[in-house]
């Protein structure tokens, strides 16, 4: 794309955080770019320690996900699913006999003591991804939804087992306060020329990680003292509707137009830059107006080209928003 080494940091979670990953993976080399990962939305499911977000970003990157549903396993097989169901075991979250093996590895290794961070890494080698994917924290840490009809629910039940249907009231961090971000978050920020905020919900995917970076001793990374001076985030709203997953639904319930201009201000007095669909284009003199520059542009990525393009588009931006060398 240029021949200007950049150190690029991005946050991501969900479908859409990882199909951006892939499109900037395409274009930078591993050391260059770094992708934070959310692990607000990890539980345990049968005793097994399940990371979906990570696993999501980790099979994409490797071209293991399945291209239909953008997370899982391309060719799956369902055995040991169909027999717990047989059972009479709780089915609400579907395992595949592929995914269940990623799963059962990453549970033995965490009760031998081993660093979550350091297992994605051994699963990153082991499926061929060079570009570092960093949890969030090792320390655990898990998302609560505030729904109007069951009060609070882990984050699983209500997006899997619920799909999304009650209405949201907010949203709790269980164990953020204690959660720390890992040397490796921080020696990445510490290099990073700028961070792009993915384009994944921003109230469940990219809080969480904003939450657990921001206090850094190095300063904080996200508004300018002693961090990434270039700041950008990808809306995953169009036209006031989400792609995939229930970030529209949130913002409304919540009693916010969902919008793209409802996402850059959601991230107001964070961000250098914004990047928005040309059918919200309207909206860039209003997200301007928050002193954030602003690049319109076509946002889905339906194939891996479109990833790509997306990305350098993007990448370009932020050579825009860089200062000047002295």
């Amino acid at each position: 794309m240029t021949q200007t080494h950049l150190s690029i940091v991005a946050l991501a979670g969900g479908v859409g955080g990882a199909k951006f990953a892939h499109g900037l993976a395409q274009l930078l080399s591993p050391e260059e770019l770094t992708i934070i990962v959310n692990t607000g939305d990890d539980f345990e499911h049968f005793g097994l320690s399940i990371s979906p977000d990570l696993d999501t970003v980790c099979y994409t990157l490797a071209g293991l996900a399945n291209p239909e549903t953008g997370w899982g396993r391309a060719g799956e097989t369902w055995q040991a699913m169909d027999n717990l169901r047989q059972l009479g075991a709780p089915d609400w979250f579907a395992l595949g006999d592929r995914d269940l093996a990623t799963h059962l590895e990453r549970t033995r290794r965490l009760k031998e003591g081993q660093r979550l961070t350091e297992i994605t890494r051994h699963f990153c080698a082991a499926w061929g991804v060079k570009h570092p994917v960093l949890p969030m924290s090792d320390d655990p840490v898990r998302t609560m939804v505030d729904t109007a009809e069951y009060g609070e629910l882990p984050f699983q039940e209500y997006f899997v087992k619920h799909r999304c249907e009650p209405r949201v009231r907010g949203f709790r961090f269980e164990g953020i306060e204690s959660a720390r971000p890992t040397l490796e978050v921080r020696a990445a920020l510490a290099r990073a020329d700028a961070v792009l905020l993915c384009p994944s919900n921003p109230w469940v995917s990219i809080d969480p990680i904003l939450r657990i970076i921001s206090p850094l001793p190095l300063g904080d990374p996200l508004t300018g003292a002693g961090g990434p001076g270039v700041r950008v985030a990808l809306s995953p709203i169009i036209g006031g509707k989400t792609v995939k997953g229930p970030a529209a639904k949130m913002f409304a319930e919540l009693g916010i137009p969902p919008s793209a201009l409802a996402v850059a201000e959601h991230y107001r007095g964070l961000l250098t830059g914004f990047v928005l669909d040309r059918v919200d284009a309207a909206l860039a003199a209003s997200i301007q107006a928050m002193n954030i520059q602003t690049l319109v542009t076509d946002t889905l990525m339906p194939t891996p080209a479109e990833r790509k393009r997306l990305a350098e588009e993007t990448l370009r931006f932020v050579l825009s928003l860089l200062p000047a060398p002295s």
